[in-house]
């Protein structure tokens, strides 16, 4: 997959959210607060919360792109971590909101109107959410870019907060209205729920995490495969952003020259940055030289 066409489908996925939660915002507020229901009120600050988070997902991608300068050496690729703990805390701020208000309207006593035009909003709005995570989460599997993941757990989690949103509204016009505040407060402690697993998946990016197992197995028969490498010595892996940064120790002939060493480094140095989600491997080379007995051993000199 090119640079190109992983930046546009990212661009696509960025002003989805934007443009969706926007809307969706708008038709929200208008009819929760025309209905009195704090279930949708609250579910409309959740889109709110959507929308900038979209927006600082979209610069910090961008910014993610840029290459390497002098203050920057291994390029950006913290940004897109960055902006996913930003959302996090974004989001942990409007769950404690939402529960504020869930609480002050149980003991307030206050209720909802009953109508039918709130069930019908709610359930377009899981439709449309639906498809705003389907293709966020194809997005970010195809192109690896863990903020526009993020947005595509916020955009699941979203049809899951409308399920419960319209529960309450159909219990409003059933008779139960205590059930949209107590909805609301669900809603609350499962946005916060929320920002709490996308900011421990961020983190690990940010902390220089290693990466997965399969990731380095992948990675150690990669360099095992490159011809003149007789065996590895140490393997070391961190994620730098979403991207992971490696140092191989290969084993090599001891009798080789320096020019014949160092080009078969630079193979597996190559084949390695290859690979997806490898930024840059560094690559140490030890020479074996053969013992008394014709057996090779680690040239220790």
């Amino acid at each position: 997959m090119s640079r190109t066409s992983v930046a546009r489908s990212e661009k696509f996925a960025m002003w989805m959210g934007i443009v969706g939660n926007a809307l969706l915002f708008g038709a929200k507020i208008t009819i929760g607060t025309r209905f009195n229901s704090i279930a949708i009120v609250s579910d409309s600050f959740n889109s709110l919360t959507d929308i900038i988070s979209s927006i600082v997902v979209l610069v910090t991608v961008r910014l993610s792109y840029q290459g390497p300068d002098e203050g920057h050496p291994f390029g950006h690729k913290r940004a897109q971590p960055l902006a996913g703990l930003l959302v996090a805390i974004l989001t942990g701020i409007v769950g404690f909101e939402i529960i504020t208000q869930a609480v002050t309207r149980l003991i307030d006593g206050q209720h909802t109107e009953p109508g039918l035009l709130p069930i019908v909003l709610v359930a377009a709005v899981m439709v449309i959410k639906l498809g705003m995570h389907l293709y966020a989460r194809f997005v970010g599997k195809r192109t690896g870019s863990t903020a526009i993941m993020a947005s595509a757990a916020d955009h699941r989690n979203d049809v899951l907060v409308s399920a419960a949103v319209l529960i309450g509204v159909v219990g409003t016009n059933l008779g139960f209205p205590v059930l949209d505040p107590i909805v609301a407060l669900l809603i609350g402690l499962w946005i916060i729920r929320a920002g709490v697993a996308i900011g421990r998946t961020n983190i690990k990016f940010l902390m220089g995490e290693a990466p997965p197992p399969e990731l380095m197995q992948r990675i150690k028969e990669t360099a095992r495969a490159v011809e003149g490498v007789i065996d590895l010595n140490d393997v070391f892996a961190h994620y730098v952003g979403t991207d992971v940064q490696i140092e191989v120790h290969i084993e090599v002939d001891g009798r080789l020259t320096i020019e014949a060493a160092h080009e078969i480094g630079k193979r597996v140095q190559q084949a390695i940055e290859e690979m997806d989600g490898i930024s840059r491997a560094f690559i140490h080379i030890d020479p074996l030289a053969v013992g008394p007995d014709g057996g090779a051993r680690v040239d220790q000199r």
